[in-house]
């Protein structure tokens, strides 16, 4: 079990590997596999864009979508996988203890991952995102599986 903290990315060539990241709430899980080369990554990150801390993205650039997207993307090259090969799921961006909707981190980060993906061309197969629930989510490496279990014990495929 390979486990993604919170600012986080991890990737794997190993078909036996799971990748997991627990309790995403207003924070956002991009997960990449590649099925040719059985390869996969996921990022867990907390903030839409580096701006507001410069020098904390310089330490953890994983920690924002701006930084730690296009990190993910460099990860999985490194492992012989190409853009055009990648599927590409996105999950979280809840809104969960900001039921008022004041700061709407999650949306943001949401909306600032489509921003980014629309602009360079990366189609995004599957999401569960939104909501008021927070998310656990693992994809096995050995076939691409996403799954994704809320708060509440349900839990469904990607």
């Amino acid at each position: 079990m390979l486990t993604v903290g919170m600012g986080d990315l991890q990737v794997s060539a190993n078909p036996e590997e799971v990748v997991v990241t627990y309790a995403l709430g207003s924070c956002v899980a991009v997960i990449h596999y590649d099925p040719l080369r059985r390869a996969g990554g996921m990022i867990h990150y907390m903030l839409p864009l580096s701006t507001i801390a410069k020098e904390k993205a310089a330490k953890k650039p994983a920690m924002f979508a701006d930084t730690g997207v296009p990190l993910l993307f460099e990860s999985m090259y490194a492992l012989g996988c190409k853009k055009g090969d990648l599927v590409v799921k996105v999950v979280g961006g809840a809104s969960v203890q900001d039921e008022q909707g004041t700061f709407e981190i999650g949306r943001r980060n949401y909306v600032i991952l489509r921003k980014m993906f629309w602009k360079v061309g990366v189609p995004v197969q599957a999401e569960d995102v939104g909501g008021n629930v927070s998310r656990t989510t693992r994809l096995f490496l050995e076939s691409g599986r996403v799954t994704v279990r809320t708060a509440n014990g349900t839990e469904v495929e990607l």
